[in-house]
């Protein structure tokens, strides 16, 4: 019986930490694998040595992993920032302890400083590789009245949850699918598309996506019972928020280690 009792204990745990990981588990490593897929061949053979072997996947979700242990707790506020609607980021007060803004800008300077030890470019390559990611997921820029959406409680095919974990998670675990197949996947972007995601900078993403925040937070109200509807119109949006934070990871890295 305490066996039975620790193991279910065990798994209400693990449900609840996966519930709460920015893009999921799945998604992460789906960003990760679709990067994989346009890196270059230097920037390919120099992430192998950087990471030992371990391929993007696998280190994706590193940033998450780290939020149980207090000596990464100046990390925390790097996965999102708030903006109000009728501001912009360059207007805004700053969190005093960083955002995900100033996280990856941190993560780009280390990496491209040669005196950066070996050991500390692995773990910004770590956060980078995670940033990037949660930096297209619409609710890690929302509104700080409401903690991105967390505050609005919603039903997911009957079970209750919160806006922000309905696309942090929910939607992606309910299609039910691993991160390979999600990465293999892929949405039938052309060649041009692909070229134009590419283009512009860090800021230009940050108000594309907020783009997609405010639409969000349209989509949905406190108390909603969500589910096949909801996913039918925003799982092909969350499909394309993977590919495009893939395709954008890769350029970064390709111009690191060209």
């Amino acid at each position: 019986m305490r066996i039975l009792i620790l193991s279910l204990s065990f798994l209400l745990f693990s449900s609840s930490v996966i519930a709460n990981e920015d893009w999921g588990q799945n998604g992460h490593r789906a960003v990760a694998q679709i990067a994989e897929s346009y890196l270059s061949n230097n920037a390919r053979d120099y992430l192998e040595k950087l990471l030992a072997g371990e391929s993007l996947a696998t280190v994706s979700t590193f940033a998450d992993e780290i939020k149980s242990d207090s000596r990464y707790d100046e990390f925390k506020t790097w996965h999102y920032v708030n903006v109000d609607f009728d501001s912009n980021y360059k207007n805004s007060a700053k969190n005093p302890e960083g955002d995900i803004l100033q996280g990856i800008e941190t993560c780009l300077a280390k990496l491209k400083d040669s005196a950066t030890a070996e050991e500390d470019q692995n773990f910004y390559l770590k956060m980078l590789v995670h940033l990037i990611a949660d930096l297209h997921q619409p609710l890690h820029l929302g509104l700080e009245e409401d903690r991105g959406a967390n505050d609005i409680k919603v039903k997911w095919f009957g079970q209750s949850t919160n806006l922000h974990r309905v696309w942090d998670t929910n939607l992606i675990e309910s299609y039910n699918m691993s991160f390979s197949e999600l990465a293999q996947q892929k949405l039938p972007f052309s060649e041009d598309q692909i070229s134009i995601y590419r283009q512009g900078n860090l800021m230009d993403w940050f108000e594309e996506t907020r783009i997609l925040t405010q639409e969000i937070y349209l989509s949905a109200e406190d108390g909603d019972r969500l589910g096949y509807a909801y996913s039918y119109e925003w799982f092909p949006t969350v499909r394309k928020q993977l590919h495009k934070a893939g395709i954008r990871l890769a350029q970064i890295l390709n111009e690191l280690y060209s």
